[in-house]
């Protein structure tokens, strides 16, 4: 009772955590990037220019 894997039990399960929290905030951030700018966007820009 009250026992932690030993991954936990010297803060390596929190570090893994932050790392899956990164690796899918850099995906997230990736995927955004990648993604095409609209036309109407771009018209947009180009009135407000």
């Amino acid at each position: 009772m009250g026992q932690h894997p030993p991954s936990e039990k010297n803060g390596e399960g929190k570090h893994r955590d932050d790392r899956d929290v990164g690796d899918a905030l850099r995906k997230a951030y990736d995927d955004t990037v990648g993604e095409a700018i609209p036309d109407s966007m771009l018209d947009l820009l180009k009135k407000l220019s």
